[in-house]
Formats: C-alpha cells, sequence, structure tokens
C-alpha cells in the first residue's frame, strides 16, 4: 500500500475522534476537548494536503486512492457540518442548515452518480475542478473558524462562498456523470430483436 494511501487511512481513523471530542465539548466538557476537537481537524485538513503531495511528487497516484481520498475529506467534512448545525449554544457558533443541507445532498448525489456509473461502464472516470476544490477548502475553513472561535466578521463571505462554489461543482458533476452516461449504448433505446428476446 502506498504511503498516501495509509495518510488517507489514517485520516479515516480521525473522525470517529474529532466526533467524540467535539460532542464531549457541546455537552459541558472542557475548553480543553475544543482544542483538542481542532487540533485533529486541522491535523486532517492539512493530511490531505500532504498525502496528495507525495502522491504526485513521488507517482504514487493509486485506484485506490482516488476513491478513499475523497470519500475521507466527505466523511469529515460531513460529520463537522452535520454537529456544528446543531444548537450548540453558548458553546459554539452555529453553521447555517441550508449550507449543510446543500454539501450533503450534493455529496449523496455524487455517491449514487458514482455508484451508477461504475455499474454501466466498469471504471469510473472524474474530472478533478478548481471549484471543488475551492469548495472544499471553503468548507474546512468555516469549521476551522467555529470550531477557533474567531470573529463573525469574515463567516458570511465563507458561509455564502462555500454554498455558492459547493452548488456550482455539485452541477458541474452532475453534467459530467450525464455526458458519461448519454455515451454509453445502454442509454439509448433498446432494440426491437432485444425487446422480443426479454419478453
Amino acid at each position: 500500500m502506498t504511503l498516501p494511501n495509509q495518510i488517507t487511512i489514517l485520516r479515516i481513523l480521525m473522525v470517529p475522534a474529532f466526533i467524540v471530542t467535539l460532542l464531549y465539548y457541546v455537552h459541558g466538557g472542557g475548553e480543553w476537548l475544543r482544542w483538542l476537537s481542532l487540533a485533529i481537524f486541522a491535523l486532517a485538513a492539512l493530511s490531505d494536503a500532504v498525502d496528495g503531495f507525495i502522491a504526485r511528487r513521488y507517482n504514487q497516484i493509486s485506484e485506490l486512492g482516488k476513491v478513499l481520498d475523497p470519500l475521507a475529506d466527505k466523511m469529515l467534512l460531513m460529520a463537522g457540518f452535520i454537529l456544528l448545525s446543531l444548537d450548540n449554544g453558548p458553546y459554539l457558533a452555529k453553521v447555517p442548515i441550508w449550507l449543510t443541507a446543500l454539501i450533503f445532498s450534493r455529496d449523496v448525489l455524487l455517491v449514487l452518480g458514482l455508484i451508477l456509473i461504475h455499474y454501466t461502464f466498469g471504471r469510473i472516470r472524474v474530472q478533478p475542478r478548481l471549484i471543488g476544490k475551492a469548495a472544499t477548502l471553503f468548507q474546512m475553513l468555516i469549521v476551522l473558524h467555529v470550531l477557533a472561535k474567531l470573529p463573525q466578521t469574515y463567516f458570511v463571505f465563507l458561509v455564502y462562498a462555500a454554498g455558492f462554489c459547493t452548488a456550482i461543482s455539485g452541477c458541474l458533476y452532475f453534467y459530467d456523470g450525464i455526458a458519461q452516461l448519454g455515451t454509453h449504448p445502454s442509454s439509448g433505446p433498446i432494440d426491437r430483436a432485444e425487446r422480443k428476446d426479454s419478453e
């Protein structure tokens, strides 16, 4: 197994630790739990950049990594957004529910689309886009902003920037998926002979 994949698996294992420490904090735990959850999330976010750099720099890109890396990101971010969209006052600020719903809906549709394309083609072709990376960056910054209890001055900007990038990237992924499915013979009409055989 490549080093980037090992780092990605470690990031996946950080998700339960992040959830537990954050839940204990918002249920009356000490400030050290908030700092610990912040450190875990920051380390996990940093590991995302590190494993990507190693994979590209040392030619260790793998099919497993193409699946595990986005899965790890989505697990980490969805855990953060779902927990922070709850009423955690007076401990932490609340992330808008509409943003959490938007991120969750996009990721669910993306996963379902990938499963459908894999079932149809047997091989998934995902086109990474800059706006998708920007959406991930803004989402991570929002979670870090809330956990660090930073001033709310730029919070609204981060929220709307994340929402915009998430929505646009979701539309582009949807367009790419439809384009791939449209090129496959199974998306066309069934031949009359095949229809009679199936009856």
